[in-house]
């Protein structure tokens, strides 16, 4: 029974994933991913790499994520598990590559800069 251990990354979130053979079972730090994400969106984009591939319930996942907030360790899973199926498979590759699953979205939130009051935003300007 190999196990495939993959990481991938959105905005600051990081998930490192443990793919191996089974029955579809998804667990998110150590709770079901039904429960980590309740919302139907993110649970969808959890599970999209597996629907490209036409894999479903053919794996166990194990994840680990932290950083950010729910949306982007969604997709921060999402791009871990498409790079997971391509290890396993590299005919999976062209279906996940052409679906966006292995590109690396490399937006992050601007930092913010002193005498400004976010990251572009000024102080409010008083003529008199």
């Amino acid at each position: 029974m190999e196990i495939t251990h993959t990481i991938g990354r959105r905005k600051t979130a990081v998930a490192r994933v443990y793919v191996k053979p089974g029955n579809g079972t998804i667990s998110v730090n150590s709770r079901d991913y039904k429960e980590y994400f309740p919302t139907m969106p993110l649970q969808i984009l959890v599970k999209q790499p597996f629907d490209v591939s036409n894999t479903k319930d053919q794996y166990d996942v194990t994840i680990n994520v932290g950083g950010g907030g729910y949306n982007g360790q969604a997709e921060a899973i999402r791009m871990a598990i498409a790079r997971a199926l391509c290890k396993i498979n590299a005919e999976h590759r062209p279906a996940l590559k052409s679906n966006g699953l292995l590109t690396r979205d490399p937006r992050m939130v601007e930092r913010k800069k002193y005498g400004q009051r976010k990251a572009r935003r000024r102080f409010q300007f008083s003529k008199r």
